[in-house]
């Protein structure tokens, strides 16, 4: 039983992981069949919020403080960077490349945050220590890995030249490629400024689930305003087939929901460097969806700028794992160095107070 509770977290991790595999996979095969990606983005956020906000009202009801209007705001904004247009852009960048490329920047996105914090002060390095060049190396190996990832492709590591409709949709996917890479960079680029506010965010509203809920609720309006002011095909918001429906429904409950429970959960047991260790998973278990289901091609550029990628992701995760330790022994050592400094203040008060004491009684 106690082995099983010390592996809980890794097996949660790893179902995580395959839910988001599978959600990227049929985000993918729905995008290839037409829909609008903003209507896509609105059902998703519209259920995610349907499905969290019972969760925040009744877990959160006693620990929840006033909802204040600067905290709508944050909250508004934080729709827009981490929920809207991140979102429309990552599926943009899935439809236009693949569901396991894609992937690979989404485990750039702790390295972008982490040079996005270093002008704010959020994050130090310390060249001499051994954790601040880890740091050092492991950002700059990932950028290297990101910028094989966007500018060489490579040939083709598996033969699909036999079914000619695989061939001409390739064909197309090729034309589309750049396209598809900006958008990732900028939706990477979205989400890591959505790690840095929604750390101010989790300061002033300390409730991981409401605030969620109440994040992906402006990010469906968001969505929907944009949608409608995009486009009047007011046929596009009908979903088509089961697939569309089992899409948006796993998307929104497993994927922003259940899945975002789990890693919270994950944080609190094992901590954000165990969780966040595990990101690349994601990218291994598309992999194994994407060629064999939906015949993507993957290059020689793509399997060696994500294996940089996951390198340079690796070293900073251990810098950072490190620079943590270091930090708790610190926060450790001075809490022992009080405590000691109390006690001795107490051994020479009692003394002192027993000659007060006496002298007042002579």
């Amino acid at each position: 039983m106690k082995s099983f509770e010390e592996w809980k977290p890794f097996i949660i991790m790893v179902a995580i992981n395959f839910a988001f595999a599978v959600v990227n996979i049929l985000l993918k095969k729905v995008l290839e069949e037409g829909i609008n990606h903003l209507v896509l983005v609105t059902y998703r956020l519209s259920i995610s919020t349907m499905f969290l906000a019972p969760i925040g009202y009744f877990l959160e009801r006693n620990s929840r403080p006033k909802l204040t209007l600067r905290i709508l705001c944050y909250l508004f904004f934080s729709a827009i960077i981490g929920a809207s247009l991140t979102q429309y852009f990552f599926l943009l960048g899935i439809q236009y490349t693949s569901a396991t490329f894609a992937c690979a920047f989404i485990n750039m996105v702790p390295v972008i945050t982490f040079l996005m914090a270093l002008p704010l002060g959020l994050e130090t390095v310390n060249i001499k220590c051994s954790s601040g060049k880890a740091k050092v190396l492991g950002t700059v190996v990932c950028v290297a890995g990101a910028s094989l990832l966007t500018l060489y492709r490579g040939m083709p590591l598996f033969n699909h030249s036999q079914d000619p409709a695989i061939q001409l949709n390739y064909a197309k996917k090729t034309e589309r490629w750049t396209i598809g890479s900006v958008a990732l960079v900028v939706g990477t680029l979205f989400w890591s400024s959505w790690f840095l506010l929604q750390s101010t965010i989790g300061k002033r509203y300390p409730c991981q689930y409401s605030s969620t809920a109440i994040m992906s609720f402006f990010g469906a309006i968001q969505s929907a305003v944009l949608s409608l002011a995009t486009s009047r095909n007011f046929s596009a918001w009908v979903l088509k087939g089961k697939i569309e429906i089992i899409t948006v429904l796993f998307a929104g409950m497993i994927g922003s929901g259940l899945c975002y429970v789990g890693m919270s959960w994950c944080v609190k047991k094992r901590g954000p460097v165990l969780t966040a260790a595990f990101s690349p998973l994601v990218q291994i278990m598309t992999v194994m969806f994407d060629i064999p289901i939906l015949h993507e091609q993957l290059h020689l550029g793509s399997l060696l700028g994500s294996i940089v990628v996951i390198i340079g992701l690796y070293v900073l995760l251990w810098g950072k794992n490190k620079e943590m330790k270091i930090c708790v022994t610190k926060l450790a050592q001075e809490a022992e160095g009080i405590k000691e400094q109390e006690s001795q203040l107490q051994v020479i008060a009692v003394p002192c107070d027993s000659r007060c004491h006496s002298g007042q009684a002579a």
